[in-house]
């Protein structure tokens, strides 16, 4: 054989060697991937790092149904309702003006502070006519502890001109006819009609909206809007009752900064549970009210009621 024959035969071996080589190790690497997979994770596990210890896993809960949640709301009233067997309005009245006024007069204040306020105003102006012929400045110095006292004397004025005048001397029994008087919107003539005429209504406060948004009944902002989306998950019979509970349990325990999450009677229904102080200890310190060992808003509290009177105006601290 010639050189040149020599060679060429010595380049075909050298190629099927490489070839044979190649093929030898796509074997070994389809070997080896098999092997890693049959050691791999069993059972279905993903082949992923472990989270590291303490870290948070994604809920996985699928989103409520508007049954699910009607329910949910409704088994929430029902708690409350054992949680808050005395709850009522927490402004001081003896008839439906007393009411209309001290709901106008509580705008931008507290209740306590409105009646601490209301036992001088009402000594001085018992009845529409009175107040409707008070002179402005004297009004004004009388209700001045409330905040805004010049456009609520004019409110008050306002509507007391209105009933005299419109109503003889009557509040008038309506929603239709009390939104007519200055100064009165939907929330005040639901709290007067449901708590002087038994006239079922809701009463959408600050409260009851941030309540209610927590608990994801419904995620509107505009009271008139919310209150027609909380009237179709509850009977018309509940409505005022629903009402009182709700703002007692947002003074008390679902506080707007700092919920008390962690002394919620309610926390196994909530799915805001956690915005709060979660820690029982430290949410206990966080109650108000009766809840908290504290006098109440009140100064004459209905009989049943389990915590203190409020002071009168002007007691100092600590001698309640």
């Amino acid at each position: 054989m010639s050189p040149k024959q020599n060679s060429a035969v010595g380049e075909q071996a050298a190629a099927k060697s490489k070839k044979s080589t190649k093929a030898a190790n796509r074997t070994t690497g389809k070997s080896a991937s098999t092997e890693s997979a049959s050691n791999g994770p069993a059972n279905g596990e993903a082949a992923t790092t472990a989270p590291a210890a303490g870290a948070k896993r994604p809920k996985s809960a699928k989103p409520e149904s508007r049954l699910a949640m009607v329910r949910r709301a409704r088994r929430i009233n029902r708690e409350l309702a054992d949680v808050y067997p005395y709850a009522h309005p927490e402004l001081d009245f003896r008839n439906p003006f007393e009411l209309l006024v001290a709901t106008v007069l509580s705008a931008q204040t507290t209740d306590l502070r409105v009646n601490q306020t209301t036992p001088a105003l009402f000594a001085k102006y018992p009845t529409p006519e009175d107040v409707a012929a008070a002179v402005p400045e004297e009004l004004e110095q009388v209700i001045r502890p409330t905040g805004f006292f010049r456009a609520k004397a004019r409110s008050l004025i306002g509507l007391s001109t209105a009933l005299r005048d419109r109503f003889d001397g009557e509040v008038p029994g309506t929603l239709k006819d009390l939104v007519t008087l200055p100064g009165v919107g939907r929330k005040t003539a639901n709290v007067v009609l449901g708590n002087a005429f038994d006239v079922p209504g809701l009463t959408v406060d600050t409260h009851f909206g941030r309540l209610v948004r927590r608990w994801k009944w419904t995620d509107e902002e505009d009271p008139v809007k919310v209150e027609s989306a909380i009237a179709e998950i509850f009977p018309k019979s509940e409505w005022t009752m629903l009402s009182h509970r709700i703002i007692f349990h947002g003074r008390r325990v679902c506080h707007s900064r700092k919920p008390a999450c962690g002394a919620c009677p309610i926390a196994h229904l909530c799915p805001s549970y956690g915005e709060g102080e979660t820690d029982p200890e430290k949410a206990k310190k966080l109650l108000k009210y009766e809840l908290g060992g504290y006098p109440g808003q009140r100064l004459s509290p209905p009989p049943d009621y389990p915590g203190k009177p409020a002071p009168p105006l002007g007691t100092p601290a600590g001698a309640e």
